[in-house]
């Protein structure tokens, strides 16, 4: 076992995370689709309609994604499930859901990150949950910087498509207006956005396994499914990235990924004001397909934001976003503004064990800049540790009254201003900071 001392410089120390990306991956996911249509035909099953024309990501871009550290990503899976109503304990279970991954990755500058031998020894039933979880923090952290590299002068914000979704259309049988009946959905949205112009939003679906490359072959296939049930503007023009994280016993951990292109994704439309609250809509499921001459063609299933929704739906995700934030300072008072009322508004409402909460009452330096936001402590290798998820103070209190307008001007213009070290001395602990003023650091609690 290793001293918790250890463990935090770990967390801090980057390595380089092996990419899987070409014409060769391409085809044997189409090879694994065709094979899963067929089975589905065998079994009377609806055929699924895929996102066609997924292609390798350029070698020149793939080549930039450099190195991340084992912190960085659970900070990118942290700040994706904040929204997630994955239990009554909503601190220990969405807000820090990333924690118990903290010993699972290993690896160094000079090698590939893989899998601890404490990742190793997971029990057969939770490796699925590792390897999704996992997966999605590293799908997240590549996603966001593959966009960036492609659009600098923008900037990427990550969204749960689940909770964008929940505002115009009725995912299951609790939620209230039309219902979908159609399980495939991407996890997230990618918005990449610059003020006062139309922003472009990328589907991405991402998942993991520890089975080999076939099953990542085949959790490429099923995940161009999940990206292909949003449609944004034309039929089949919505770009989208789609993820399967390999997570080996042996070897190193490895994420395979594709793309599909295409001219749409763009939300022109005029600008609404986002620091005005934002309304559920009950859109009507299903995706138009171009008509066949005179006569419209059926609804494909899915959700379709059609132009009429670009301003709409802009709206939408940016408040997504700043609710995700607030909540990952454990502000629930500033969440629920943020979320509708299918959106969550009553989970986040509702009254929660002191133990397993979040309270936005902590606050710590890093780098010079001032962070509030929530802690929580726990024994790491019999030794208590501390660890801290927060906001920019100067950029929470624009969120706090509700000034999102003004918390993305100020997010853009500093987006290339925060500090890249993964180890704040004075802190004496890991710390990662991203654009969007959040911030997750660890450390050995003072006696």
């Amino acid at each position: 076992m290793k001293f918790t001392a250890e463990v935090l410089r770990d967390l801090a120390e980057p390595s380089n995370v092996a990419i899987h990306s070409n014409t060769e991956l391409a085809g044997d996911v189409s090879i694994a689709a065709a094979d899963d249509d067929k089975q589905r035909e065998e079994k009377d099953l609806d055929r699924l309609r895929r996102k066609p024309g997924l292609k390798p990501i350029p070698a020149k871009d793939l080549g930039r994604l450099a190195q991340l550290t084992p912190w960085g990503v659970l900070h990118s899976f942290g700040r994706g499930i904040t929204l997630a109503r994955r239990g009554a304990g909503r601190g220990l279970a969405e807000h820090w859901g990333c924690l118990k991954y903290n010993q699972a990755l290993t690896g160094n500058s000079d090698s590939f990150m893989a899998l601890s031998t404490e990742g190793k020894e997971t029990a057969e039933y939770y490796k699925a949950l590792q390897s999704g979880e996992v997966g999605t923090g590293f799908a997240l952290a590549l996603a966001t910087r593959l966009l960036s590299r492609r659009y600098p002068n923008h900037f990427v914000s990550i969204v749960p498509a689940d909770t964008a979704l929940r505002a115009g259309w009725a995912l299951t049988s609790r939620d209230t207006g039309p219902k979908s009946g159609y399980r495939y959905r991407p996890q997230f949205f990618a918005e990449v956005w610059k003020p006062g112009e139309p922003s472009r939003v990328f589907p991405i679906a991402c998942k993991g396994n520890h089975s080999g490359l076939s099953a990542s072959h085949t959790q490429l296939a099923s995940a161009s499914a999940h990206a292909e049930a949003v449609h944004i503007g034309a039929w089949d023009e919505t770009p989208c990235l789609v993820f399967s994280t390999e997570l080996p016993l042996d070897g190193p951990l490895t994420v395979h990924t594709l793309e599909a292109g295409g001219e749409g994704g763009w939300l022109d439309a005029p600008e609404r004001v986002l620091d005005h609250a934002l309304e559920d809509e009950n859109v009507y499921p299903g995706i138009q397909p171009p008509g066949q001459s005179d006569k419209p063609a059926e609804p494909e299933p899915g959700y379709h934001v059609s132009p009429e929704l670009y301003g709409w739906f802009k709206h939408v995700l940016a408040r997504t976003a700043a609710a995700g934030l607030t909540a990952f300072a454990g502000d629930t008072n500033a969440t629920i503004p943020y979320l509708t009322k299918r959106q969550g508004q009553r989970h986040f409402a509702g009254f929660t064990h002191a133990a397993t909460d979040s309270v936005q009452d902590a606050r710590h330096r890093f780098f010079g800049i001032d962070f509030v936001g929530t802690d929580h402590v726990f024994r790491l290798n019999r030794k208590r540790v501390e660890a801290f998820s927060g906001v920019a103070e100067d950029l929470f209190r624009h969120l706090e009254e509700g000034r999102v307008e003004q918390y993305r001007r100020e997010i853009y213009a500093r987006r290339s201003a925060w500090p890249r070290d993964a180890w704040a001395p004075r802190w004496n602990g890991p710390v990662s900071i991203h654009p969007d003023g959040s911030v997750l650091g660890m450390r050995l609690l003072r006696d």
